[in-house]
């Protein structure tokens, strides 16, 4: 059976803050038997327009993509955010595309389209997660990040209360409403640090920004990791921090 042939969607703020993280998801994917392609012409995918009321410049982004990733088994976004804008608004603007509905975020690829949950991962330190709003409310990813985490030797994973709550970032909204956004990033940080954990993990780099920004700003020593970076780490090739 030939490899699935899969596009991976960096996402703007991944690919331009966070580029370990895309390269993270390669070393994943590729490990798992995928051929992965990164289609040089791909953009945003228009979620900031949508929600700040510019419904035709993410209309013509919702055609760009649809355009850009034509023709893949697969399109993967270390997003839930990026991932569930794709699949369910796109449609709603552009219309129907297989692109759209062959995106995944990247934890339901694995799991549910390559039927995989240990994927050979290495990561020995205290770990909670937090599951942000998109991938949980939107896309309904569920506990399968979680699956992925609980198969990783080494890694102790540390349950964070009141989990399904929102860390505040909300794209505009915390700048619109930057008062209630750290309130909201408050609670969230009281909440990871009582977990005794090393690293807090998320599928989404928007809320890892979010909530690594405040983490660091009162020098609390815990480290913000994508769920990618961790399921790419193994003992041959280990996470390495950054300082």
């Amino acid at each position: 059976m030939p490899a699935p042939r899969v596009g991976l969607f960096a996402t703007c703020l991944t690919d331009t803050f966070y580029p370990s993280t895309a390269r993270a998801v390669v070393r994943l994917l590729e490990r798992l038997g995928c051929d992965v392609d990164f289609p040089m012409d791909q953009t945003c995918c228009g979620q900031m327009h949508y929600n700040t009321g510019y419904r035709e410049e993410a209309r013509s982004l919702a055609a760009k993509y649809a355009k850009v990733f034509d023709g893949y088994d697969a399109i993967v976004a270390p997003s839930g955010s990026c991932g569930g804008m794709v699949r369910e608004i796109h449609p709603e603007l552009h219309g129907t595309s297989d692109a759209f509905a062959r995106t995944y975020e990247l934890s339901e690829f694995i799991v549910d389209v390559l039927g995989v949950t240990d994927v050979g991962a290495y990561f020995p330190h205290r770990v909670t997660y937090h599951p942000t709003c998109h991938s949980l409310r939107m896309l309904g990813v569920g506990d399968k990040p979680l699956a992925l985490l609980r198969a990783v030797r080494g890694l102790d994973l540390a349950e964070l209360p009141a989990a399904d709550t929102c860390c505040g970032f909300g794209g505009t909204f915390a700048v619109k409403n930057a008062d209630t956004s750290t309130a909201m990033l408050g609670d969230k940080m009281r909440n990871v640090l009582n977990t005794g954990a090393e690293v807090l993990c998320a599928g989404d780099n928007s809320c890892l920004m979010h909530i690594g920004g405040g983490l660091s700003r009162l020098r609390t020593g815990v480290r913000t990791v994508h769920l990618a970076e961790i399921l790419a780490s193994t003992e041959e090739e280990p996470w390495a921090a950054t300082p």
